[in-house]
């Protein structure tokens, strides 16, 4: 999109966390504003149109009509905290934010290098999307915790999916995307 580029590439203008979805790891999606990403992205269109907020929350009309529904269903992200993030965004500082996604990246990046058994992906990025960094790194503490040497990749990928899903159930979390339904005609 024409005129539409920002500098943090890892939290997205209406509160998605970019710095872990699928579709940037792969290069697929340069991040909000970051070049030739979404291109027709309504949101964005209306950032330009109300004078180039970095986020959505700077504006007085936020949360508009845009955030109806936003929440319901997920895409290859999951939106179901994009609400939520951006209030925890505003509470604590993009800087402090920041710092916690990049913590939550590197969670990420080590679930995918070591945990990975290359069909866990979209369930890593979704699961430290959606649990606290405190219940991500304490998972991953657990994990090391059940593997040996000796324990394959497939074993790995299965003892981290099951830690992973016991935290999530306490804590009320389904760890699956909200897909929305397809039409049948």
């Amino acid at each position: 999109m024409n005129y539409f580029d920002r500098s943090d590439l890892s939290f997205s203008l209406c509160g998605l966390n970019c710095a872990i979805c699928s579709m940037k790891i792969d290069g697929h999606c340069p991040g909000c504003g970051g070049g030739n990403g979404n291109q027709g992205c309504s949101i964005a269109r209306c950032s330009i149109k109300h004078g180039g907020f970095k986020y959505c929350s700077e504006c007085e009309t936020y949360p508009c009509s845009k955030y109806d529904g936003i929440t319901e269903f997920d895409s290859f992200i999951t939106h179901r905290n994009q609400i939520s993030d951006m209030a925890k965004m505003e509470k604590l500082g993009i800087d402090e934010y920041r710092f916690e996604l990049e913590k939550k990246s590197q969670i990420l990046k080590y679930l995918l290098e070591n945990y990975n058994d290359g069909r866990k992906k979209t369930f890593f990025c979704l699961a430290v999307n959606l649990l606290d960094l405190i219940d991500s790194e304490n998972v991953v503490q657990q994990i090391k915790k059940r593997i040996t040497r000796e324990t394959t990749v497939k074993e790995k990928a299965s003892v981290a999916v099951e830690c992973f899903e016991a935290v999530a159930k306490q804590n009320g979390i389904i760890l699956k995307l909200n897909k929305k339904p397809s039409k049948v005609k």
